[in-house]
Order: C-alpha cells, then sequence, then structure tokens
C-alpha cells in the first residue's frame, strides 16, 4: 500500500510548482507587454488632482501616475505591472519614462505642480539622472514645482543613497514625497533623517476611514507623528466626501482620490493649453 504521506507531498510540491511557473510565466508576458509597449513610445502619465483639505476645489499639486497603452490604445495602470519589472532594468527605463514626460509637462504648464513617482534603484540609474539634468539645464525653475515620490519601502531598501540623493537635488528646489507612509517599518528617527517634504498616508488607512473604526487610531499617530516633523500630510485612497470630512476634520493637510477626480491622460488644463497652441 502507497505511503499517504509520501504520496500527499507530492502532489503539493507538483502545485507549489506549477503555481511558480504560471508566477512566472505570468511576470514573462507582463515583461514583455511594457517592453513594447516602451519601445513603441505607448506609454503615458495619467494626472490626479491633490487638493487642499480645507478648500477642496483649490489643487495643490497633481501626482502622473504611469500608464502604458496596450495594442488596442487601452491605458494600463501602474500596479498592474510595476511589481514584475521593479527588479529589471526595464522598471528603470519606466522611471525614464516618467521623469521625461513629467519635466516635459512642467516646462508646457508653467502653473502645474506635479508629483513623479521614482524607485530608490534608478538614482543610481545613468540614464535617468541624465534626463533630470538635461531638463533642469534647459529650464532651470521647473525643479521648483517638480515633487519626486519615492514610497516608504523603495527608501528604506537604499536609505543612505536616498538620504544623499536628497540632500543634493533640494538645493535646486525639488520636493520630495514619501508614498505610502505607514506601510513599511520606518522607524520615527529615520522619518525624521529623511526629512521628506510631503508624507502621503497609506490608502489602507484611510480608505472607508469615516466607517473603519479601526484605522482611526493608526491615522491620528500617523498624522501626529508627521506634524511633529513639520511634514505635510496627505491622505491617499480618499473616495467619498465622508471620508474627506472625517480626514480634514482630522487635520490632514491635503487629500487626494477619486473623490476629486480619476487619474486622467487628458486633464483639463492640458486640453485647454493644447487648444490655445492650435
Amino acid at each position: 500500500m502507497p505511503n499517504k504521506k509520501v504520496f500527499r507531498a507530492d502532489v503539493e510540491w507538483k502545485d507549489s510548482n506549477a503555481l511558480s511557473y504560471a508566477v512566472f510565466e505570468n511576470d514573462r508576458q507582463t515583461l514583455d507587454m511594457v517592453r513594447d509597449a516602451v519601445a513603441q513610445g505607448r506609454v503615458r502619465l495619467a494626472y490626479q488632482p491633490v487638493v487642499m483639505a480645507g478648500n477642496t476645489s483649490r489643487v495643490a499639486f497633481y501626482e502622473g501616475l504611469m500608464r502604458v497603452l496596450d495594442q488596442s490604445g487601452r491605458p494600463i495602470p501602474a500596479r498592474a505591472f510595476m511589481a514584475a519589472v521593479e527588479a529589471h532594468e526595464i522598471g528603470r527605463e519606466i522611471d525614464c519614462v516618467a521623469l521625461a514626460l513629467g519635466l516635459r509637462t512642467l516646462a508646457q504648464h508653467p502653473r502645474v505642480r506635479l508629483a513623479i513617482n521614482m524607485s530608490a534603484r534608478s538614482i543610481g540609474y545613468p540614464k535617468w539622472l541624465r534626463v533630470l539634468r538635461h531638463h533642469l539645464a534647459e529650464t532651470p525653475r521647473i525643479g521648483e514645482r517638480l515633487i519626486l515620490e519615492i514610497s516608504e519601502t523603495s527608501a528604506m531598501q537604499l536609505s543612505e543613497i536616498v538620504l544623499s540623493f536628497m540632500r543634493q537635488w533640494r538645493g535646486k528646489g525639488i520636493s520630495f514625497a514619501m508614498d505610502d507612509y505607514g506601510s513599511g517599518q520606518i522607524s520615527i528617527p529615520q522619518l525624521k533623517a529623511f526629512e521628506f517634504d510631503i508624507l502621503k498616508i497609506d490608502g489602507q488607512f484611510t480608505r472607508n476611514i469615516h466607517v473603519s473604526t479601526e484605522f482611526h487610531a493608526i491615522t491620528a499617530a500617523l498624522l501626529a507623528v508627521g506634524k511633529q516633523f513639520e511634514r505635510i500630510c496627505v491622505a491617499e485612497a480618499v473616495e467619498t466626501p465622508a471620508d474627506a470630512a472625517w480626514l480634514a476634520a482630522l487635520g490632514l493637510d491635503m487629500l487626494q482620490g477619486y473623490a476629486f477626480g480619476a487619474p486622467t491622460v487628458n486633464p483639463d488644463w492640458m486640453l485647454v493649453t493644447t487648444q490655445k497652441t492650435a
């Protein structure tokens, strides 16, 4: 009679192998899709407003969120591909394209302030630095309207490199935002040392906060720490007026989410400028 434990272990090994292969194959297809989109110029920024909590009709800045377009022209959001590309060179190429598109937007729209996402890995990527230097040399003042946004996890992985980079480029007027604040393992002394200008509280804590009472204390604590270090604090993933009201009453400086506008590749301010120059 066959050993049932050996049989079960063999089945579990095969299932695990099949799952690993499926994940690998999905990542490979994603990498190929992104490489193809970048090579063919099928990449765009989608702009989402970040508004003042005390006056939500006033936009403080926009976040430029990376989109690649599939063969039909349908935008694919970064969350669908960034995890697969982050550790590969194509992840650095995506950061280069996003930065170039963002800096071009700032040069063409002098009233816009814009946050562009980047990985800490891109700091040491020569092409990314060339893009930054080139555009700042062409239009030096755009640095004053540029916000470079780095996730808490990415900043922690290369903390010394990020700190040095921030000190170097802050002198050019560039501001820095920590994305997904509260989602990682950053300590209070580390947070103070980084000197991010803006802290964007992770959406897992702020989404549906007017009913999700378990996150009230966490959000309040993250805000209190940010305020102690005189950082601008932004709530991400604000999707309802009730959440917006609750977060504004708590003392958040700015709000971002579908309650104030979905990311779009064709914001009104871009269309108006295009029509004037046509």
